[in-house]
């Protein structure tokens, strides 16, 4: 029989297309999945008020062998996504504050967090180690390791480094393949099991290039990478606000690229210069904008 593979997806399904029977016990469980997933079969036909073959049937009918089965795979769901089910419902106190007050407390929390437990000597070996690269190849898969991989290489090629960003896991493998000594590869993953990054960090390190994982203590890219800047994200449990994360991670890059930029030393200052007067002779002449918009 095949295997549900996503079981609150099918379940949804039947909530709206399925047999009378069929769509009372899916509303049940996605009502009251805690209910069905310790109840015995008889209290869950009692409690909507069908009979035991029609629950077997309604487990068969989502692809499972039984209720037995049904339950392990609901259990699984609810594991990885529960909180996106059911969310606990928003306090008044959050409901009343706005929206921008959410956004950045949690934003200045999880900088303050990492900027507490952050092995500054290791970032800035990193950095020193950056500056005098003939190639720096930044990688990451995901949203938000890919951003962080993408911002590095905006960051240091200003720096009048020779740095590239790969999102593609082919390509990142194809990059690291030609990495040598004097290449650092910088590899992101807040996770640390994105496998093509893994790979390319390994694939890189065989070439004896220098690998730099920013990702999460004792993962499987901590293991492969040379040099380790831990970096572990701490969500508040706000299933509705985009993850905090994203804030502490680019606080980690900017560190890194200021660190970077010191290293060097004035010889950046040119560059910069050639940029602002670029960018601002095609825009508005103020002096005081950001570099690169």
């Amino acid at each position: 029989m095949k295997t549900p593979a996503d079981i609150i997806t099918r379940l949804q399904m039947v909530a709206q297309d399925g047999t009378k029977s069929d769509r009372r016990l899916a509303s049940l469980v996605l009502s009251d999945p805690d209910f069905v997933s310790k109840a015995a079969i008889s209290d869950i036909a009692a409690r909507i008020g069908v009979s035991e073959p029609t629950v077997t049937r309604f487990c068969r009918n989502l692809g499972c062998e039984g209720l037995r089965d049904f339950k392990f795979y609901l259990a699984q769901a609810l594991a990885i996504g529960g909180p996106y089910l059911s969310p606990e419902p928003v306090s008044r106190d959050a409901r009343e504050q706005r929206i921008a007050s959410a956004i950045t407390g949690a934003a200045i929390a999880a900088i303050e967090r990492v900027a507490e437990n952050l092995d500054m000597t290791t970032l800035v070996a990193v950095a020193n180690r950056i500056a005098a690269s003939q190639n720096v190849l930044c990688i990451g898969s995901g949203g938000i390791s890919s951003m962080m991989a993408t911002e590095m290489q905006n960051r240091l090629f200003r720096l009048g480094l020779s740095a590239v960003a790969q999102v593609d896991g082919q390509l990142q493998r194809m990059y690291a393949a030609v990495a040598a000594p004097d290449t650092t590869l910088i590899a992101f993953s807040v996770s640390g099991f994105a496998r093509s990054v893994v790979e390319a960090v390994e694939v890189a390190g065989q070439y004896g290039a220098a690998t730099v994982a920013i990702t999460a203590p004792d993962s499987a890219l901590a293991k492969a990478a040379k040099t380790v800047i831990h970096f572990q994200p701490l969500e508040d449990g706000n299933v509705y606000k985009p993850t905090s994360s994203r804030f502490a991670l680019l606080a980690i890059v900017d560190m890194i690229a200021t660190a970077t930029a010191e290293a060097r030393g004035p010889k950046v200052l040119e560059n910069l210069r050639r940029i602002k007067q670029s960018v601002n002779m095609l825009k508005v002449d103020n002096p005081r904008l950001p570099i690169g918009d």
